[in-house]
């Protein structure tokens, strides 16, 4: 149990170091990653406003591509980066929030880029 609660300090402590340097604006949006066991979600937040200007989860997915994996996270990025397109915005602030950049993070940022967005 203290390896778990060890491993969620460290991701909390950089989560606070990222966010220190990165912000979002209306033309520029964070795109901000959570994942849990089951799920990953991001959204695009600007943090001028406070407001999310678009989110995309595996939630939406069709239940047999549920299956928590890079596909899912590459199509996750995808769909955030067609809402985002469709209301003009194709530049955006990548805050992996913690998380390190491997893995189903980078796969959600590799499936953003390929759509067009530029981080």
């Amino acid at each position: 149990m203290k390896k778990i609660e060890l491993q969620k300090k460290r991701r909390l402590r950089r989560k606070r170091i990222i966010r220190k340097q990165l912000a979002g604006t209306l033309k520029k949006p964070r795109l901000s990653v959570f994942k849990s066991n089951k799920y990953i979600y991001v959204q695009a937040i600007n943090d001028d406003d406070g407001n999310t200007i678009a989110a995309s989860s595996s939630l939406n997915l069709k239940a047999k591509d549920r299956k928590l994996n890079k596909d899912v996270a590459f199509k996750v990025g995808e769909e955030i980066a067609k809402k985002l397109l469709e209301k003009k915005i194709n530049e955006a602030v990548f805050d992996r929030n913690g998380f390190l950049y491997i893995g189903r993070v980078k796969s959600l940022a590799d499936g953003a880029r390929k759509q067009g967005i530029k981080f």
